[in-house]
């Protein structure tokens, strides 16, 4: 069921979210400060690719850092990016079968203003391997 489900997600949103984040990525790499929050990008583009079956948990060893980290990630790129999955998770609420994918991308906002402290694990793993 979630292999239908990624098929269907990626044809509907998930290809062009997956562009958004690389495309922010990107950008973020130019400079030498920003290559950490590129590779947030990196990693939150693919979580959004294929998402189901997958979750986020906290990661216990995330300190202070990823807190302002998380503050510059809003300002520089977390806005856009909640931004997108708020007007992609609307246009596929107008249909019925796309509800449950719209609720998804409700479900991604938070993780797209925040990444950093969050790790992606699988479903079946709901707590981080880092303990």
């Amino acid at each position: 069921m979630k292999t239908i489900l990624n098929v269907i997600w990626l044809v509907l949103s998930g290809f062009w979210l997956f562009l958004a984040y690389l495309g922010a990525g990107v950008l973020l790499c130019i400079t030498i400060i920003g290559i950490p929050f590129g590779i947030a990008s990196f990693r939150i583009g693919a979580y959004a690719l294929w998402p189901f079956g997958r979750t986020t948990v906290d990661r216990r060893d995330a300190g202070a850092a990823s807190c302002i980290g998380n503050v510059l990630w809003l300002v520089l790129a977390g806005w856009w990016l909640a931004l997108a999955h708020v007007v992609t998770g609307v246009l596929l609420c107008v249909t019925i079968i796309g509800i449950p994918f719209g609720i998804a991308n409700f479900k991604l906002i938070p993780v797209s203003l925040m990444p950093l402290g969050r790790e992606i694990v699988p479903t079946d793993q709901p707590f981080s391997s880092r303990w």
